[in-house]
């Protein structure tokens, strides 16, 4: 029977009738042991993180859990129970929207601060090289909305600054996104500050996630914002609600 118990593999479960068992652990040993933020990094590491790397995982977390009705991923979960669709759906839906260009600069920002921490090459010259390969926009700098800077980011790098002077992290990649935001200063000759995006990727950097795990990361928080719009749009009711109110009109193009 190995071909079929073998079918699957991992390190991550074991379970029996009776028994449950998570990275060797039973779960009877974690309820009311662990935090969200330690399961989460215990099931993705196979470790159990310090107090202060837990403290600084949910520092992340929290800050990134949402960004009003007007961001894609929320916006869209609203109109899904507005069609009939269950909060599971609904979810479902909005975390979906999250791709490379609305919920996917956290993991580029993180693909960017290790490709400078590895290069023996000056800085300029790596993000010339950056700017070739993926386009002008940096991903974790500048925000459309947040002017002159988003107010989540200076936290959390204060809590990255905390942790690392407790020896709980380098502070390595939180110094490269500063070094990084200068540059930009220099270039452009008007801040470009660090944001959401670039502050929770120094986290999940400093913390030694893979860089596809950031995006992973930022899904799980948003989707608590996604289930609260979700659910308030729930109580509120209305029916096959789109983007915009029924009394504005697109622009028609065509002949």
């Amino acid at each position: 029977m190995s071909d079929v118990s073998d079918w699957w593999r991992t390190s991550i479960i074991e379970m029996e009738p009776g028994s449950i068992s998570f990275r060797g652990t039973p779960v009877q040993e974690l309820i009311g042991a662990l935090t969200f933020p330690q399961m989460i990094w215990l099931m993705l590491r196979g470790t159990r993180p310090s107090d202060g790397q837990a403290r600084l995982l949910e520092a992340a977390l929290v800050a990134a859990v949402d960004h009003g009705p007007q961001a894609p991923s929320i916006a869209a979960a609203r109109m899904a129970v507005t069609c009939g669709l269950a909060l599971n759906n609904a979810m479902a839906t909005g975390v979906n929207m999250l791709g490379d260009v609305h919920g996917g600069a956290g993991q580029q920002a993180v693909e960017l601060y290790q490709q400078v921490n590895e290069s023996a090459a000056p800085l300029a010259e790596v993000l010339d090289g950056w700017d070739a390969k993926h386009g002008k926009i940096l991903p974790g700098f500048g925000h459309r909305f947040h002017k002159p800077g988003d107010p989540r980011a200076p936290r959390l790098l204060a809590l990255v600054d905390e942790a690392a002077k407790a020896g709980v992290c380098t502070g390595n990649f939180a110094t490269i996104a500063r070094k990084i935001e200068a540059e930009l200063l220099a270039r452009k000759r008007a801040p470009v500050p660090m944001n959401i995006d670039g502050a929770t990727a120094v986290i999940f950097a400093e913390l030694g996630f893979a860089a596809p795990l950031a995006r992973g990361l930022f899904c799980l928080s948003r989707s608590v914002g996604i289930l609260a719009h979700a659910w308030e749009q729930t109580e509120q009711g209305g029916r096959n609600k789109g983007p915009t109110p029924p009394g504005y009109r697109w622009t028609y193009e065509g002949d």
